[in-house]
């Protein structure tokens, strides 16, 4: 067995392949419609790629590797595959000219070739990107949390809709979600490592918003790494629900409200990335050139693996796997588009 592989006991899909298709289609246009409306988001076009220079590409946790291509113009200069649209989102809205209160969103498409592949993560990545403009005095862990609650609002409507069309599919989220920092997780479990306490937290509570990412804990150690220049590591999170199917944490979203000025000095100076103050994303930022924002990613097949209770992301989206995997899968009952 191909290791991260998990393949659940007598497993059987509640749908077919054609059935799984359809109920795609149905599940992405039914979020995306209940998002916009609850956030108050239009849908914008976005770029596949972008120039490194203009530091508008996401570095995640700082140890992936875009995938680059040169174009024959200006010399075959360099272009990234974007990672997300963390940074281009805030400026596209100052571009553009949103006020606060408005929001949008675009489907992000990326290639991440360092994934380590198991059934929740590909080397393909289909969210929708969302970015909202907000007053300053709105940067708090109220307001985040008021998003998050409107957002969760979406996931539990969603799930209503597909279970009155698919009476098979059992809903399984509780009414509320719950709220949680790294550090108080780090001292309710503080024996476990981070995925571990992520998977407890998740087992008790079967959604959690998962807040304050990035920064080091009282151990001495961060619970996940975040790069420094998007999120206020006080004031960021992850959505993350409980997976029966597999019997495990799984994260749906990531999200929280962009640095300013202060926070992005001080993320940059705690990660030693000071050479990125000199790109032009950054420049802006230490000019007091973009707005306050607050912002995050949905996958798009993760949300359809779990509404359709599939045990593998590659049941919902058309990918590359290993032979070894695509081989467990098709003795595991495990249809991979």
């Amino acid at each position: 067995m191909i290791k991260g592989l998990i393949v659940p006991e007598d497993y059987k899909p509640s749908l077919n392949v054609i059935q799984t298709e359809v109920a795609i289609k149905i599940i992405k246009d039914k979020f995306e419609t209940e998002l916009a409306k609850e956030l108050n988001l239009i849908r914008v076009s976005a770029p596949l790629f972008v120039k490194p220079e203009t530091g508008l590409n996401d570095n995640l946790s700082g140890m992936e590797k875009p995938v680059s291509f040169g174009m024959k113009y200006d010399n075959y200069s360099k272009l990234e595959i974007v990672q997300s649209l963390a940074k281009w989102k805030r400026m596209a809205l100052g571009k553009y000219g949103f006020k606060a209160g408005e929001g949008l969103y675009t489907d992000m498409n990326a290639i991440r070739p360092d994934e380590d592949l198991d059934n929740i993560h590909s080397l393909y990545v289909d969210q929708w990107d969302w970015e909202i403009v907000i007053q300053k005095e709105q940067r708090t862990e109220k307001y985040l949390k008021e998003i998050v609650k409107k957002i969760y609002k979406v996931f539990l409507n969603v799930e209503k809709y597909i279970a009155n069309i698919y009476p098979q599919l059992e809903r399984i989220l509780p009414e509320e979600i719950a709220f949680i920092t790294t550090q108080e997780l780090e001292d309710m479990y503080p024996n476990l490592t981070p995925k571990e306490r992520e998977h407890s937290i998740a087992k008790e509570k079967k959604a959690v918003f998962l807040m304050k990412i990035g920064d080091v804990l009282d151990s001495g150690k961060k619970h996940d790494g975040r790069a420094p220049d998007y999120d206020d590591w006080r004031l960021n999170g992850d959505i993350i629900f409980w997976n029966p199917i597999l019997e495990q944490e799984i994260e749906l979203s990531s999200m929280g409200i962009r640095v300013d000025k202060e926070a992005l000095l001080e993320q940059i100076r705690k990660t030693n990335c000071e050479e990125r103050l000199s790109l032009d994303y950054h420049n802006m930022l230490l000019n007091e050139k973009l707005p306050y924002t607050i912002g995050g990613g949905i996958g798009q097949s993760r949300i359809c693996m779990f509404f359709l209770q599939k045990a593998h992301i590659g049941e919902v989206q058309a990918s590359v796997w290993p032979e070894e995997m695509i081989d467990n899968c098709v003795t595991s009952n495990i249809f991979l588009l």
